[in-house]
């Protein structure tokens, strides 16, 4: 009886500890990997045709899903759009009475930013590596690279990607594009919404504060 009672708390014990593991794994993921603008992604995914796991990957990793994130270079909002691919957007989209700071709004960064993963695919076809490297480096160097047998052997692929910034680039948003098609797969097939989830709107707004602390003290 005593091994016997002995075997279940142990065996209890273990399930409790694995429930754990699993709980806190997915808050991890959940964390590190969120998604909100579900809605806003989904409808520009499908007017544009691009992957909205792909889209969501890019948001993360370009601004962790910060609608008002400001890169040093100026480029603005969820899907760092800079000012000059801003205003090219809003010409070829006919946006009204464009100004930069349209770039903090999610649906205007969304729109945009999904527009131009079209414009980049139009140029490289579905090479998600080279719209990648387009996205961050530039589509004008990316061309380079490709005729440069230093850096290509095929013209359609590159080998290697000289811009260290933008081969991390490529392979975080990959990394990124495959967790979130398995952490969220079939998110984008239900009722959406696009609120921004109050941790991250928290989490944001610490680390806004954190950042305006460590300048003041400068």
């Amino acid at each position: 009886m005593f091994k016997r009672n002995r075997l279940f708390k142990n065996a209890t014990f273990l399930l409790i500890v694995f429930l754990i593991v699993i709980v806190v794994s997915n808050l991890y993921y959940r964390f590190t990997y969120p998604l909100s603008y579900k809605s806003l992604i989904n409808n520009y995914a499908k007017e544009y045709n691009i992957d909205p796991y792909l889209i969501a990957a890019i948001i993360n990793v370009e601004s962790n899903f910060n609608k008002n994130a400001l890169s040093s270079k100026e480029a603005r909002g969820l899907m760092q759009i800079s000012a000059s691919t801003g205003e090219w957007a809003a010409r070829d989209l006919n946006i009204e009475n464009f100004d930069l700071d349209l770039l903090f709004e999610p649906e205007i960064n969304i729109r945009i930013g999904t527009w131009y993963l079209d414009q980049l695919t139009k140029e490289f076809g579905d090479n998600t590596q080279l719209i990648l490297a387009a996205y961050n480096g530039g589509s004008g160097n990316v061309n380079k690279w490709l005729k440069n047998q230093e850096y290509c052997d095929d013209g359609v692929s590159l080998k290697k990607i000289p811009f260290r910034e933008t081969e991390e680039y490529v392979e975080k948003v990959l990394k990124n594009h495959n967790i979130y098609k398995k952490l969220y797969k079939g998110e984008f097939n239900g009722e959406m919404e696009d609120q921004e989830p109050y941790f991250l709107q928290i989490f944001h707004n610490f680390r806004k504060i954190i950042k305006n602390l460590m300048v003041i003290v400068k």
